[in-house]
């Protein structure tokens, strides 16, 4: 049975980082590709970022990039979030998302398992 738990949300300042965790189990790492979404009050959930399932290659939505890094650790079946000089309208629900296949695609539909999801909520 795939299970996903994230963990490492919280209510921060504006310009503040945060390292948010997804640890898995129910399946091989290697085979997985992964992926973190989020969902804003009245949105539609958003790609944020994902990882090839060797952890090689990684993908970014335009909003966040070069302000958060997602990595893989296979040997714990885990994948992190570092999320860096956070604004207010990164609040959002944030998910992890795993699928069988190598590339991550961008569209919520391809991904099949997803965990509960971690607040975070950043002030001005």
């Amino acid at each position: 049975q795939v299970q996903l738990v994230e963990s490492g949300g919280g209510l921060v300042q504006a310009g503040d980082s945060l390292r948010l965790s997804c640890a898995a189990s129910g399946f091989r790492a290697n085979y997985y590709a992964r992926a973190w979404f989020r969902q804003a009050p009245g949105k539609e959930r958003e790609f944020v970022a994902g990882i090839t399932w060797t952890g090689s290659v990684t993908y970014y939505a335009d909003s966040v990039k070069g302000r958060f890094t997602i990595s893989k650790d296979n040997r714990k079946n885990t994948v992190y979030l570092q999320v860096s000089s956070l604004k207010p309208e990164d609040t959002a629900i944030y998910y992890c998302a795993a699928a069988p296949t190598d590339i991550p695609q961008n569209m919520a539909g391809h991904w099949p398992y997803w965990g509960q999801g971690t607040q975070v909520t950043v002030s001005s």
